[in-house]
């Protein structure tokens, strides 16, 4: 027998023996056994199934298994054990399509592979194993599995557990299991978040019930609230590109200005001057000196031609630099999204101590002897950026106590931080099998040594502590693909300026220097952890010393930082047109200097031409004249250069006019020229052109020049050319504003397919082919609907924020067979569809998507939002970057929650087509030509509005959004509103309240209190325009707003109300009257029920008096005694036009203090129900006639309280404390005197109401209930006469007249609605006799 059917009979002994079954009897009873188990015996291979047709268990434990093999001829096997055993793959599986329990845990597999056969499996298990990545769709066939167990192996990245997410019916898994040790990811923070959110159907996760709602629910929660965050972000990162673009852009506009107007001058001066030149080449003598003068013009104009192309060259080198650099900040930004915050980069500046010590380590490192063959004399670091990986940490930091931790490291455990170092590494462009391996390694660290070892380079990660050394495989690459001309031109000589490099915290652990003739290689140096080269540079005379690391782990090795930087070179000027300095662009300091010379001194070289007059109109005449023809039929050449035409009204009788030159003009559109079916040469350079529309019937046009115009729309005209001009070869399109100028070319090309030569380049035919077909794909077919469709049903739950189109346009693949016929209705399983980029014009064939549930359009030409009305279903749609101009194709999308229509042509939002939109949670309309907020209110349910760089200018656009309660981002960065407005961040926080960010940042706490302290109860224009519904101040005449929280007046400018007349702010918060002094025509104020302290605020508190200051004013001697005081009288008037005041309830108790006297047209002043104990501060109202002092503490008057009051006619003092009347001699036209409920004695009244006219007074509620009064009336008959009354106890009012009856009511100055009126009696009294 041989040795392998020895082996065999062995393993089938074994087998039997384990299983308690007779080998004997195999053949009658193997194919009825359905189980088998082996457990810690010799079986070393899988042999002998085959005699067990009819298997449906297996279990083999702590066997020395290490393929899986003889699986064949088990079809049935249904559960299978593989474990404890030295398993290193996944493999042999192919046949077993029942198998529904696959256990392959505590072996030493590294891959999970070749399980897409089992397609019913249900539970897997493969704990504390090697595995350390879960590649993309590698379980997507799975899709039964409900049990999943991978703890105990090597997972580090949230990446890797999103791939789990398709496992639909998974319900337990298990990542940090008891019985294991936890896989690196667990220890993560967000772990379970992280996973909930990316599998909600999961019930058990590592042992733990999450079967809770709640606990989905708030893990859900959690993610859209980072995704909301980082979606502001990225926006603000990409906002800021557009700044730094907008700078360059200005920039290179400043810079161009010389060489156009150079080239502008040269071309002027150079025109089509043929009639001209043949008169002057008739003399031979001067034919020399022309041909001179024009070659001399030419070298100018390619002179500056070169200067416009160095210039552009520089803008196109320095705009890439800061997109490279904003979208590195972008995918960091997605970077720390998608591991929930476990990788953090933090941008340094020079106040962070990290920051310097990176920066000084840098240029302590830099040696510029290495670079003097490049003329490098420095070198200039934009920018440092900290990174937080928490992965790499933990791995670095749990090798490194493994380490110290091992009997072989004791010589490291007592100072190992003497064998850390910082070094640096640069990526070798020739090496590399990533585009930009720089952005990977802060994700994923280091590769292995094997990864180098396959890449050609050394068997270990490569670092070093030069930056010389690191960079130069870098700087070698690129000298060599310039000098094989492969390399792209640049204007730079130092092609690699720019760079970058990671600072890694490195373990050198046991290093050794590299043997002479060994290869880089852990096994030739089987007890280092790292070994060096030393580097030392010819003729280099620092101290530092350079030296090339190679550390064979890669976990020994954290990246930290990552740098930007720049080679300094020694040529004096920089080596850029647009500085770039701590993330800002600024203007250069110096233009470009093509030419000493003015192109006046080319243009006036001899022979001169005589300069022609310039012509405004053509008549038949002119025409003739300028062609030097007798007939106009006979013209076919016509030189118009240089005039200021805009019409050509006789042109089209030039019915043989084959070239016309028209260049330097006024023209905006060449209508004139249509239907002339000889011309074939128009140069049409340096006018105004707006449009071709309107150009019609150049059948044999060939040739046509638009340089310098002002033509935006490629499409447009292009295809006006393309139906009147049909046999074009040559178009200059240059120097003209184009919309998406990268594209025009392409769009031009896919068009006009007779070109030859577009912009003075040959056109070649790979070109043209590619350009026509790029201009048959822009319209909406079944090809592209095909290829870019897809028919999920769900939205795929990924940390990413791309629309759900385009993300399903990623994940998932085509779910279309385009070899076979299409089923029937295969349109309405569309869900999903991403035509960005596809230069679209319209939107069509959409109809029969009636289950499209996502779409994205963007970058397109699209006008007009149409074709949609059938897609009722639609949940997200974006259209950004196209050309629309109006909403109302989406008002039929009821279901819509998100749209994004960034980069149109909006300039309103239509609050119709936004209130038929109730689910709309997210509205993006960036970058339009918005004026108003007005109408967004009706998007009710919005959470996010970005509506930046548009042109909201007013503030009262505020108010617009408040109605937008559940509002908690926004962004209006870029309105001139952010400007305009002062204290603009906590005016719309105060307004807005329920905002937790504002552009781009988070709203502090801090900021709303700041808010409600700075804003709170102000009223202000906008604030009248909300109470009132409009914003037409100049039509209020009567403001009423009662109880509105006001504490503050700001009705700035006051002209806006020049016809207000009456204002009431009764029930409110004023300390002051605040703004309501600067009202120009205020004539009554009702101030009722406030907190009014003084007409102006209270001035801030001055600092202490000394001790002299105090003497001063207690000393009236001293003439500074009466400095403090606040006469009224001594300060300038105000409120000019009030004539009546309302100050009840207002608690006032010091009359002085409210500087009444500088109201010096006031008539009547109400001030009851206050705490005032002493009437003063009234000096100054000459104009008064009444005053209300009721319900106040008034016990005594003062020598001064009424002085300056002569025509006071009206008087209330009742309710007081009144025990005396006296000094009222001032008031010599009082009439109505109102007294009761005082405590005035009858002696006292005899005495001080005897020089007094009075008509009406009241006495009711005094002290004595039978009062005898006598008072002495002046009659114009010049008779005294007294009589007496006397006032009965019952009667509560009591007003005696001179005529002796009961007084009439009579109109009162102060009888305003809201004004105190007097109360009816409550009963009738009989007329006196």
């Amino acid at each position: 027998m041989i040795q392998s059917e020895k082996q065999r009979h062995n393993g089938d002994e074994e087998v039997c023996i384990a299983n308690g079954v007779s080998y004997e009897k195999i053949p009658q009873e193997g194919s009825s056994i359905t189980a088998l188990e082996v457990f810690f015996s010799g079986y070393p291979r899988m042999v002998g199934l085959s005699l067990f047709p009819r298997l449906c268990q297996l279990t083999l434990v702590g066997q020395s298994i290490s393929h899986i093999k003889g699986l064949e001829s088990c079809p049935l096997l249904r559960e299978f054990w593989v474990v404890e055993c030295q398993l290193t793959d996944i493999s042999g599986l192919q046949n077993c399509h029942q198998l529904q329990k696959l256990y392959l845990y505590d072996n030493q597999i590294s891959k999970i592979e070749n399980l897409e056969s089992l397609v019913n499996l249900q539970v897997l298990w493969l704990n504390n194993n090697f595995i350390t990545h879960i590649e993309v769709w590698i379980l997507d066939p799975n899709i039964s599995i409900e049990n999943l167990n991978l703890s105990g192996n090597k997972i580090c990245s949230f990446k890797e557990l999103t791939f789990l997410a398709p496992l639909t019916c998974l319900r337990e898994l298990g990542l940090k299991d008891p019985q294991s040790s936890p896989t690196p990811v667990c220890l993560l923070c967000n772990y379970a978040t992280h996973v909930l959110y990316h599998m909600p159907g999961l019930q058990r996760l590592d042992t733990y019930d999450v079967s809770s709602k709640h606990l989905k629910d708030a893990a859900e929660s959690t993610v859209i609230k980072k995704m909301m965050y980082y979606n502001m972000r990225v926006r603000t990162a990409q906002r800021n590109l557009a700044e730094t673009q907008a700078n360059l852009l200005e920039n290179k506009r400043n810079l161009l200005q010389l060489p156009e107007d150079r080239i502008r001058a040269l071309n002027y001066g150079s025109g089509d001057r043929s009639d001209t030149l043949a008169d002057i080449t008739r003399d031979p003598g001067l034919e020399h000196k022309i041909l001179s003068k024009l070659d001399t013009l030419k070298e100018r104009l390619q002179l500056w031609n070169r200067k416009l192309e160095e210039i552009e060259s520089w803008y196109q080198r320095d705009l890439a630099q800061a997109t490279n650099r904003n979208e590195m900040m972008v995918y960091f930004l997605l970077m720390e999204l998608e591991t929930v915050g476990n990788i953090r980069f933090e941008e340094g500046c020079s106040t962070d101590p990290w920051f310097t010590s990176c920066y000084d380590l840098l240029l302590s490192r830099f040696c510029a002897w290495d670079y003097k063959a490049h003329g490098i004399t420095g070198i200039k670091i934009n920018r440092i950026i900290r990174i937080h990986n928490r992965s790499l940490r933990i791995r670095f930091e749990d090798k490194l106590h493994t380490l110290l931790a091992s009997e072989e490291s004791t010589m490291f455990s007592q100072n190992y931080k003497r064998w850390l170092e910082y070094l640096f590494y640069v990526s070798d462009p020739e090496r590399t099998s990533e585009k930009n391996e720089m952005l990977h390694i802060p994700e994923d660290g280091f590769k292995t040594a094997d990864m180098y070892k396959a890449l050609g380079r050394e068997r270990a990660v490569p670092l070093s502590n030069s930056l010389s050394v690191t960079d130069s495989p870098r700087i070698e690459y690129t000298q060599r693909q310039a000098n094989q001309g492969t390399s792209k031109q640049s204007i730079d000589p130092l092609l690699f300026r720019h760079g970058q490099l990671i600072v890694s915290k490195v373990f050198l652990g046991r290093s050794f220097p590299i043997h002479e003739g060994d290869s880089v290689d852990a096994l030739n140096y089987p007890k280092a952890h790292s070994v060096y080269r030393n580097v030392s540079p010819d003729g280099c005379d620092c101290s530092l010393r350079q030296s090339q690391w190679f550390v064979f782990d890669r976990e020994l090795v954290l990246p930290e930082y990552l740098i930007d930087f720049e080679y300094i070179t020694q040529v004096g000027k920089k080596h850029t047109l647009f500085v770039f300095q701590c993330s800002n662009f600024c203007k250069p300091t110096n233009q470009p200097v093509a030419d000493i010379h003015q192109p006046f001194e080319t243009l006036n070289m001899e022979p001169m031409l005589k300069p022609r007059p310039k012509l405004l109109s053509l008549d038949e005449k002119t025409l003739l004249n300028v062609a030097r023809a007798n007939v106009l039929s006979q013209i076919t050449v016509l030189n118009l250069h240089g005039n200021s035409l805009s019409k050509l009204k006789e042109i089209s009788r030039l019915t043989a006019l084959r070239r016309l030159t028209i260049s330097f003009n006024e023209f905006t559109q060449l209508d004139d020229i249509s239907h002339m079916p000889n011309l074939e040469f128009v140069d049409a350079s340096y006018n105004h052109l707006l449009t071709l529309e309107g150009l019609r019937g150049l059948g044999r046009l060939n040739q046509l020049d638009l340089r310098w115009n002002q033509l935006t729309r490629a499409r447009e005209e292009t295809a006006v050319l393309r139906k009147h001009a049909p046999t074009l070869l040559r178009l200059d399109t240059r120097h003209n504003p184009w919309h998406r100028p990268e594209a025009v070319r392409m769009t031009v090309l896919g068009r006009l397919i007779s070109l030859t030569h577009l912009d003075d380049m040959l056109v070649t035919e790979e070109e043209a082919g590619a350009a026509v077909q790029m201009a048959a794909g822009s319209r909406i077919n079944q090809v592209s609907l095909l290829a870019h469709s897809r028919t999920d049903s769900e939205r795929p739950r990924s940390l990413s924020l791309l629309s759900a189109a385009q993300l399903l346009d990623q994940l998932s693949p085509s779910p279309w067979d385009i070899t076979g016929d299409l089923e029937q209705g295969w349109t309405t399983k569309i869900t999903a569809l991403n035509l960005d980029s596809q230069r679209l014009s319209r939107l069509t064939n959409l109809d029969k998507l009636v289950n499209l549930r996502w779409a994205s359009f963007n970058d397109n030409d699209i006008s007009k939002v149409e074709g949609l009305d059938n897609c009722q279903h639609l949940e997200e749609l974006s259209l950004n970057d196209n050309c629309i101009s109006r909403l109302d194709g989406v008002s039929k999308l009821h279901q819509l929650t998100k749209l994004s229509v960034n980069g149109n042509q909006l300039s309103y939002l239509d609050g119709t087509v936004l209130d038929r939109m109730p689910n709309l949670h997210f509205l993006s309309v960036e970058n339009n030509c918005i004026g108003s907020l007005n109408g967004v209110h009706r998007a009710r349910s919005l959470f996010e509005l970005y509506i930046g760089n548009n042109i909201i200018t007013h503030t009262r656009d505020i108010y617009h959004l408040k109605a937008l309660t559940n509002l908690i981002i926004l962004d209006l960065y870029g309105n001139p509103l952010v400007e305009k407005l002062e204290s603009y961040r906590i005016y719309v926080v105060f307004h807005l309240p329920s905002l937790k960010a504002l552009d781009g940042v988070a709203v502090e706490m801090t900021e709303c209190e700041n808010a409600k302290d700075v804003f709170g109860g102000r009223l202000t224009p906008d604030m009248v325009a909300e109470k009132l519904g409009h914003s037409n101040y100049s039509d209020i005449v009567d403001l009423n707003l009662q109880s509105s929280a006001v504490s503050m007046v700001d009705l700035a400018p006051a002209d806006l109300f020049h016809n207000m007349r009456s204002v009431n702010l009764e029930h409110n918060n004023l300390t002051s009257f605040s703004g309501l002094v600067y009202l120009p025509n205020i004539k009554a104020l009702c101030l009722n029920y406030n907190h009014i302290e003084s007409i102006l605020p209270r001035q801030k508190a001055q600092a202490p008096l000394t001790n002299r200051q105090i003497l001063y004013h207690k000393v009236n001697s001293s003439g500074y005694g009466q400095q403090g005081s606040s006469k009224g009288s001594s300060l300038e008037p105000l409120m000019g036009s009030l004539e009546v005041l309302h100050l009840s309830h207002n608690g006032i108790s010091n009359m002085a203090n409210l500087q009444l006297s500088r109201l010096t047209n006031l008539k009547a002043l109400f001030l009851q129900d206050n705490e005032i104990s002493q009437v003063e501060g009234l000096e100054g109202l000459h104009q008064l006639r009444e005053l209300v002092l009721d319900r106040n503490r008034i016990k005594a008057l003062g020598e001064n309280s009424f002085f300056g009051l002569a025509f006071l006619l009206e008087l209330h003092l009742a309710e007081n404390r009144l025990r005396e009347l006296n000094h009222l001699q001032p008031l010599t036209e009082l009439r109505r005197l109102f007294l009761g409920m005082n405590k005035l004695q009858v002696p006292l009244l005899q005495q001080s109401s005897s020089v007094l006219q009075l008509q009406v007074i009241a006495l009711s509620g005094n002290t004595e209930p039978f009062i005898c009064i006598h008072i002495l009336l002046y009659f114009p008959s010049s008779f005294f006469f007294f009589f007496s009354i006397r006032l009965f106890f019952f009667l509560n009012l009591f007003m005696f007249s001179i005529n002796g009856g009961l007084c009439e009511s009579q109109p009162r100055l102060s009888h305003i609605p809201w004004g105190r009126e007097t109360p009816p009696l409550p009963f009738s009294v009989p007329k006196l006799s």
